[in-house]
């Protein structure tokens, strides 16, 4: 198996970041043919999602978010920011992992497919992700 870790800037808003470019080159940094890749982020208060980007459903997705966990005084966890415990659950609703086929060293998304990190979580300005790419 070979891994990496990519540290990626989210500055403190809600954020969708597309990972998608960052796979690509560590799976041809890999030298990869047939396999997995898994996209991993070891944090309590982000995820990783496959979504169609640049067509609005980020913006979407993190609207949706906020109305399922509100930034406000109702979660029990309160430390950080105010409202922070629901970034606290976020991971339950969006996984912290993704893994993806990958066929002839490319990932096999679909046509509108993007791998993304979700970040809620303004407190924490750098995220990092484990790439890690599983030969078949």
């Amino acid at each position: 198996m070979k891994t990496t870790v990519l540290e990626v800037r989210t500055g403190s808003a809600e954020t969708v970041a597309d990972l998608t470019a960052d796979c690509a080159r560590f799976l041809a940094d890999c030298d990869a043919d047939e396999g997995l890749l898994n996209v991993w982020v070891p944090h309590a208060t982000a995820g990783v999602a496959v979504l169609e980007t640049g067509a609005g459903s980020e913006t979407d997705l993190l609207a949706i978010l906020r109305e399922l966990l509100p930034a406000d005084d109702r979660w029990r966890h309160r430390h950080g920011s105010p409202g922070h415990g629901r970034d606290h659950v976020l991971p339950a609703l969006v996984a912290p992992h993704a893994t993806i086929p990958v066929l002839g060293g490319e990932l096999a998304l679909g046509t509108w497919q993007s791998v993304c990190l979700v970040d809620t979580n303004g407190d924490n300005t750098t995220r990092q992700v484990r790439l890690s790419y599983l030969r078949g």
